[in-house]
């Protein structure tokens, strides 16, 4: 980012931390996360604009109820004290390397990645680009504390999978492709209702214990970042089908990956395998979810555009479109693309586009 893309960032933010990281009762602040993928798309320039329509929807941020100390894991989980993470975790970015908070925090939280559907990982995951990308500054710092504290206040495990899937043992990576695995993700029975209701229903869901551990995550960082990368673009490809299930909350299976596969470079590489089985979890879980048994018929489904400039288009149409998961679907896909070269990624931003209702000024 150049300096005055940065200048917009923390101006966004700085707008966007006087709001809750929810609103109307449980829906996630997409805000930050859509700023910095704007901002790192080159489209700075529209971050105001944007906000200007989306913060009408926030609420104020919370008042907290009591400081987080020694006894941090009772308030783990809890979305009442989130106002107290999000305290306490400024206090640990302003203190200490915030490398050194994420390496310390990381692994507690990545148990309960599936946090409110995923959301507080995916808004730590746009903090660590931004200050991978952009540099440290106070304003990025405290976007990567609300982003942990959101995580941790919305902690939450996977029903039937609370133990990690295996590390592959004497096997070779494409022993089991991320495709095949999420292939063999079965479905719950009953998709409705919204996350809270949906996840209990993963226990007991035949053949949900089996297909999640049967994922052998490579322990080698370098294959294990290869395996997510690869998750990230199955789930992305596999929208283009499966998305009419629940056409918001599926790209999360995609996004989730993508965010703790950008967290990676920030990491010590002994926490790739586990961030990659954990990556996995709640992506088969989202698919388990939300996904449909039986994908669209073909004949419904959008081509990517033709051209060399086909990834600023699709990115383009996403903006224009409004809403927030599909402009962080189209940057999701458009890294997918950039690393296969797979049309059907902005195929499925495409998809994203046609099926989530488009945003008004109003």
């Amino acid at each position: 980012m150049t300096s005055d893309t940065a200048g917009t960032l923390d101006e966004a933010y700085q707008r966007l931390h006087a709001t809750g990281p929810e609103f109307d009762g449980f829906l996630s602040n997409h805000g930050p996360m859509v700023a910095e993928a704007m901002a790192r798309r080159g489209r700075a320039d529209g971050v105001q604009r944007w906000l200007d329509v989306y913060v009408r929807r926030l609420e104020e941020f919370p008042r907290g109820i009591g400081p987080i100390g020694a006894q941090w894991r009772e308030a783990l989980g809890d979305p009442h004290r989130v106002a107290d993470w999000t305290t306490y975790f400024r206090a640990e970015v302003a203190g200490r390397p915030w490398r050194e908070v994420l390496d310390t925090w990381w692994p507690r939280l990545l148990p309960g990645l599936v946090a409110a559907a995923t959301h507080g990982v995916i808004r730590t995951g746009h903090a660590v680009e931004a200050l991978l990308t952009d540099g440290q500054t106070p304003e990025h710092l405290t976007e990567l504390a609300h982003g942990l504290a959101y995580w941790a206040a919305r902690w939450q495990p996977v029903p039937g999978a609370e133990t990690e899937p295996r590390p592959a043992a004497g096997r070779q990576p494409a022993d089991l492709t991320a495709a095949a695995a999420l292939a063999a993700v079965p479905r719950i029975a009953d998709q409705s209702g919204g996350a809270r209701e949906r996840l209990p229903r993963l226990d007991g869901l035949a053949g949900w214990r089996t297909a999640v551990a049967s994922a052998a995550i490579p322990a080698p960082p370098d294959q294990a970042r290869a395996w997510l990368a690869a998750l990230a673009d199955e789930a992305t490809t596999r929208y283009l089908e499966y998305g009419h299930g629940n056409a918001v909350m599926l790209v999360h299976s995609a996004t989730a990956p993508t965010a703790v596969l950008r967290t990676l470079p920030a990491l010590r590489e002994d926490l790739w395998a586990p961030s990659t089985a954990a990556a996995w979890t709640a992506a088969a879980a989202l698919t388990a979810i939300y996904a449909p048994a039986v994908p669209a018929p073909a004949a419904v489904l959008p081509e990517a555009p033709p051209g060399p400039l086909a990834a600023e288009e699709v990115f383009a149409r996403a903006m224009d479109h409004g809403d927030e998961h599909v402009i962080k679907f189209a940057d999701t896909a458009v890294d997918v693309h950039a690393r296969t070269g797979r049309a059907a990624a902005l195929a499925a931003a495409v998809r994203a586009a046609d099926l989530v209702p488009r945003k008004t000024s109003d």
